[in-house]
């Protein structure tokens, strides 16, 4: 029986685990054995704060993991299964199954996280590993002195597509719109790279090949009579994200997204159930804000936990 436990391995679940240890909470965080946090395909991270020069996403969260562990953190790689409500001793509790084994809580904290949204077009889950792709920093060294397109226009895509382009003889960057969501720093920087060139009011449309990608048809999606073909050699594709929440369906209130809904303190609809990061409807998502969603959770659980065990420092003997 765990004071907590937190399931997922991103800045979210890191920060509520340092948080939660350091409170000497006996405190399990499960991460998955094959969905790693997005940070950790992350080339560069440059907003956050401490690292002026910026910091690989794989870098940052082995330095978190670290000084979880620095306070007693347990940590396990594993995938859940399934949530349940389950009582110890007159208290409620919480039933954590995974591939390998069934852990119980007194209060949970779910930093699962987002994946990468696919577009869903012919040809994209055939060529998925052959020329398909959702990880520039994965894959990106697989395509020296080749032609690729970009899928995207935020951040991420910008980014990735800067990325990209120390390989790459050439990237095009396809958005739906005439001008990108990323910020202007990104977009700057974007626009005078040689390597980068944009294909604008254009959706990818169809991915064709023989063994591997070969070319892709844009629509223009102001004259959706109107196509082109580029051959290229690989296709990345960063259209946004899609929460990993799945298996909390019925167990946790979630919008029509799936994302979890929260409170200010990180307080589900279940009771003993918190949220923070990615995961959660919230307005911007990124390492800090998760970094402090995961503090308010990790404090919110101590709390609760603390009330559970009539250890609460006002005296409060029932949550």
């Amino acid at each position: 029986m765990y004071d907590v436990v937190i399931i997922g391995g991103g800045p979210a679940g890191l920060t509520a685990g340092i948080y939660a240890a350091r409170s000497n909470m006996k405190t399990l965080l499960i991460r998955s054995a094959y969905k790693p946090s997005l940070i950790t395909t992350t080339d560069l991270i440059e907003n956050y704060p401490g690292f002026p020069d910026g910091i690989g996403g794989f870098e940052l969260i082995e330095r978190f993991t670290q000084q979880a562990l620095k306070f007693g953190l347990a940590l396990v790689d594993d995938d859940i299964l399934a949530v349940a409500k389950t009582s110890t001793e007159g208290h409620d509790a919480w039933e954590v199954s995974t591939a390998g084994s069934v852990y119980q809580a007194l209060s949970l904290i779910i930093s699962t996280g987002t994946e990468y949204a696919h577009l869903n077009v012919p040809g994209e889950v055939e060529f998925t590993g052959r020329g398909v792709s959702y990880c520039a920093t994965c894959d990106g060294p697989f395509y020296r002195d080749c032609r690729l397109i970009v899928v995207g226009g935020g951040d991420t895509a910008v980014q990735e597509a800067l990325y990209l382009t120390n390989f790459a003889s050439s990237v095009i960057i396809v958005h739906r719109r005439d001008r990108l969501r990323a910020t202007a720093v990104l977009q700057d920087r974007a626009f005078a790279n040689a390597k980068i060139s944009f294909e604008w009011n254009a959706v990818l449309e169809d991915i064709t090949g023989d063994s591997v990608v070969k070319a892709v048809r844009l629509k223009d999606v102001k004259d959706p009579g109107k196509a082109k073909t580029l051959p290229v050699d690989g296709v990345f594709i960063f259209t946004g994200t899609i929460p990993n929440t799945e298996m909390f369906n019925g167990v946790v209130d979630m919008d029509a997204q799936g994302y979890i809904k929260v409170n200010a303190h990180m307080n589900t609809s279940a009771k003993g159930i918190f949220a923070g990061g990615d995961c959660t409807n919230k307005l911007l998502r990124q390492v800090v804000t998760a970094c402090g969603d995961g503090a308010t959770a990790a404090f919110a659980a101590y709390e609760y936990v603390s009330v559970l065990k009539g250890t609460s420092y006002d005296g409060v003997k029932t949550p």
